[in-house]
């Protein structure tokens, strides 16, 4: 594959089917992002970010106790195995949801410019990422979508180890995958660009979706309400 646009267009071909079933598409910035926006043009969907930070363990922060997924109100959703295997206090827990939380109405207020989230209530919400290796900020993501009111959580991803690709099905309704090589070493050796995406670069991402749909194409219509939801594991 040669960069992000490619594998976005590749997936968008996989997706025309949910033209007419009211998709929004979100992004999981920032490597996402790029694979997102031809997957909206194609379906003439809004397009939004779904912010997501993990909660690492302490003194092993690749190792995820949970994650906070933005909202209306936010989700966090907790590791139990995790937490209970390594005995962490649930003060730690909702401690660090707060800091990474936070972190997320930053980068939120940093990338959208105060633009108004799209509620995915009653609307197929497509979640895109530039690849997967491990799931778990996938699959909160996907939680948190089902939390949050979807009717269809489709997620289109261009690679994932088979087992994570196939754990990932029984998380949403729908799943594409372009790729998912038993032998997997990275999700950038499946690029041949796989350059980090900067924030002027997100930004820039995303005031190009407003261009060419007008402003309906980044933000959605805004007058869909979320009903009251619950945080938690």
């Amino acid at each position: 594959m040669s960069d992000r646009g490619e594998a976005g267009r590749r997936l968008a071909a996989r997706l025309l089917h949910l033209k007419d079933a009211d998709p929004v598409v979100y992004a999981l910035p920032r490597g996402g992002l790029p694979v997102a926006v031809p997957v909206a043009a194609a379906l003439g969907a809004p397009l939004d970010l779904l912010l997501v930070r993990k909660i690492g363990a302490p003194g092993q922060p690749e190792l995820a106790l949970g994650a906070v997924v933005e909202g209306e109100p936010p989700q966090t959703v907790v590791n139990e195995d995790v937490v209970e295997m390594l005995d962490i206090p649930a003060d730690l827990v909702s401690g660090q949801a707060a800091e990474q939380l936070a972190e997320l109405e930053r980068r939120r207020r940093l990338w959208l410019r105060g633009r108004v989230p799209v509620p995915p209530y009653g609307r197929t919400a497509i979640l895109v990422d530039d690849g997967v290796a491990t799931g778990a900020t996938v699959r909160a993501a996907l939680l948190a979508l089902g939390r949050a009111g979807a009717a269809r959580r489709v997620l289109a991803v261009p690679v994932a180890p088979p087992e994570v690709a196939e754990a990932l099905r029984r998380d949403c309704d729908e799943a594409v995958f372009l790729a998912t090589p038993s032998l997997f070493g990275s999700v950038g050796a499946f690029y041949e660009d796989f350059r980090e995406i900067e924030d002027g670069e997100v930004a820039a991402l995303l005031a190009g979706a407003t261009e060419r749909g007008g402003q309906e194409a980044l933000t959605g219509p805004i007058r869909r309400a979320l009903p009251s939801g619950r945080s938690g594991a």
